[in-house]
């Protein structure tokens, strides 16, 4: 079981390289193919786009199918597109190839993270989605900077190549060491989206969109935050995205032992709170070298620590269609990664600085711990209705 769960880590460290590297190397694909680098900004977008189109497409057709079949369909699907796209010769084919890539991203993990589950031993469940997600924290820790260092001095392409044999190694992989295990369920494609009739649903996915876009408003100006806000030269992004991702992979494990001692929604809201707090905090100490670096590892623990017991709480409150949900949860991942870069870019583009991102990130956060607190209000009515119907 623990070969079973490796599997799944490296498919999601595969995922994490090949969403993340295109950022370190997007200047180098704009000059191979004659474009501007807002125009090379599309790849990224359509990247996101397959993501989100693909997770419940693809999660509902594997609905009858054996989950450690699917998977390994899912990762197949992702070495394939991957490997081509280092092959792209131009900007329309390089645009297809991407979004098609990112098709089996959400449907992946989210099948993989109720497998991961299933895969653990009872009330270890959050370790074992923990250990799915580590490829991804990883990914951001060591593969993307080695990714990015290959992409620049060599070509491009060597860096999808990359994604393409970590890809081969996670087919072999779930192929060799996952076990045969069938769906919870036995209802067919159109009936899994019954589950959209949920409220709380629809609230989880809100909540992820929102408050992991808080995240997304700091991460994605990074760089000026260092280089502009501190003073770093260039060179120290590098290291200051190490730092993150570091960060990343503590947090991560970290979120799954929360999650262990206080309940999924109980985790999620201490997390957003102190998400809050180190990001209006960081726009006080952004301009000191020192601190600049000390806050971004902190904020990359922080942050992290939200995934397992976000995607937990959403597959609990997916009863009966648990991989749907679990997958439209990434969907909601990658909404949360656009719309925190849009509305963090607004003030920057009004002039209010670099530090403003982080205002943004703040306030989404801060939204998200207002939705949890609705989510909170509607359990704590379910339970009494189900008391009194006891009672009664």
């Amino acid at each position: 079981m623990n070969k079973a769960l490796l599997s799944l880590a490296i498919g999601g460290f595969g995922i994490g390289l090949t969403e993340f590297v295109i950022m370190g190397i997007l200047p180098d694909v704009a000059n191979a193919f004659s474009i501007s680098i807002p125009d090379a900004g599309h790849f990224i977008s359509a990247y996101a786009l397959g993501v989100v189109i693909g997770a419940p497409i693809l999660t509902g057709l594997g609905s009858k199918w054996p989950a450690n079949k699917v998977l390994l369909i899912l990762m197949l699907w992702f070495t394939v597109f991957n490997t081509l796209s280092a092959f792209a010769t131009g900007y329309n084919s390089f645009m297809i190839l991407r979004f098609l890539s990112g098709l089996p991203h959400g449907a992946f993990f989210g099948i993989g993270a109720v497998v991961a589950g299933k895969l653990s031993k009872e009330g270890k469940e959050a370790q074992g989605i923990a250990i799915m997600f580590s490829g991804l924290t990883v990914a951001n820790l060591l593969g993307v900077p080695l990714g990015t260092y290959l992409g620049k001095n060599f070509s491009w392409s060597i860096s999808f190549l990359m994604v393409g044999f970590v890809g081969v190694l996670a087919v072999l992989g779930v192929k060799f060491w996952m076990p045969k295990i069938r769906q919870s369920n036995n209802t067919n494609f159109l009936s899994e989206f019954k589950v959209f009739k949920r409220l709380e649903l629809w609230l989880i996915i809100l909540l992820t969109t929102i408050g992991t876009g808080g995240f997304f408003a700091w991460y994605s100006y990074i760089a000026p935050l260092i280089t502009d806000v501190a003073g770093h030269p260039e060179s120290v992004v590098s290291y200051a995205m190490i730092l993150a991702g570091l960060g990343m992979v503590i947090g991560n494990f970290l979120g799954a032992k929360l999650t262990e001692k206080f309940s999924p929604l109980n985790t999620v809201t201490i997390v957003l709170c102190m998400m809050v707090l180190c990001l209006s905090l960081n726009t006080f100490l952004a301009s000191d070298k020192v601190l600049v670096l000390v806050m971004t590892f902190i904020i990359g623990i922080v942050s992290f620590s939200i995934s397992t017991p976000i995607q937990m709480l959403i597959i609990k409150s997916a009863k009966g269609s648990e991989t749907l949900g679990s997958s439209l949860n990434q969907s909601a991942f990658n909404v949360g990664n656009a719309s925190g870069a849009y509305f963090a870019g607004l003030p920057i583009a009004m002039g209010y600085g670099y530090t403003a991102a982080d205002w943004v990130g703040a306030a989404m956060a801060g939204c998200g711990i207002f939705i949890a607190l609705v989510i909170f209000t509607l359990k704590n009515r379910k339970a009494k209705k189900v008391k009194k119907h006891s009672f009664s």
